[in-house]
């Protein structure tokens, strides 16, 4: 029997005002279309003639957020990022070490990383806090170093111990005074040592570096036996070692 008829039916909800009014009621924001295109041949009964039907399905797909670091290799950041890292930090008194860790523990130099809690950019800083300290666009380097290093040096000054600035700019500066100390959450108490380790293992490296290369050893000079010079009974001269 020969293909003479052939129809499309394309099964996309829509509805009048547009796609989002056709979506599935639990497709939520988050999520994109995947299209599955299936091919089906019915009879057409009034016809007997065969039918191409050709069925497009939209499929809903979750998508993740971005992670907060955990455990992929470092990033190396890009020697402009490095450079303002290091000019900002000492522009706010702030040990570029310490700035380096934190960026490392939140982010793992990814600019554009989000946090399944919303905080944003390099320095992984919460929307509130970025207006708080004057950053427009968290995922502008630039912007959001100096953000969170501006805030790391208002914790340093309020707490007056860069144990607690660290553990306040993980769990808040409230729950650091309400316990007077670092507060007792799993994920705090984890972030303050990894933050800590880093800042251990950079100030190792940098004394490292600093030390004076020890000058190379110079081989001392083996010593000869001096010559004498003796006249022999022949009259002879013989040259011997004393």
């Amino acid at each position: 029997m020969r293909f003479c008829l052939y129809s499309i039916v394309v099964m996309v909800l829509l509805a009048p005002s547009g796609w989002s009014a056709g979506l599935p009621r639990d497709l939520k924001q988050g999520t994109v279309l995947s299209v599955k295109v299936v091919p089906v041949a019915k009879v057409d009964p009034r016809s007997g003639q065969v039918v191409q039907t050709i069925v497009i399905a939209p499929k809903a797909m979750p998508v993740s957020p971005i992670q907060r670091n955990s455990g992929v290799p470092a990033r190396t950041p890009s020697n402009e990022v490095r450079d303002l890292v290091q000019a900002t930090a000492r522009n706010y008194a702030v040990s570029p070490a310490l700035v380096d860790s934190v960026i490392q523990v939140e982010s793992n130099y990814d600019p554009f990383a989000v946090s399944p809690k919303g905080a944003q950019g390099l320095m992984q800083l919460m929307p509130s806090t970025a207006k708080r300290f004057g950053v427009q666009d968290t995922f502008d380097a630039k912007q959001n170093i100096e953000g969170g290093v501006r805030y790391l040096k208002f914790l340093q000054e309020t707490f007056k111990d860069d144990r607690l600035a660290i553990a306040a700019y993980n769990a808040g500066e409230g729950a650091v005074a309400r316990y007077g100390n670092v507060p007792p959450y799993p994920e705090t108490v984890d972030y303050v040592a990894k933050v800590g380790k880093k800042v251990g293992q950079a100030k190792e490296a940098q004394a490292v570096k600093a030390q004076p290369a020890k000058p190379e050893s110079v081989p001392e000079a083996p010593e000869y036996k001096r010559l004498a010079k003796i006249v022999g009974a022949d009259g002879r001269v013989y040259l011997t070692t004393q």
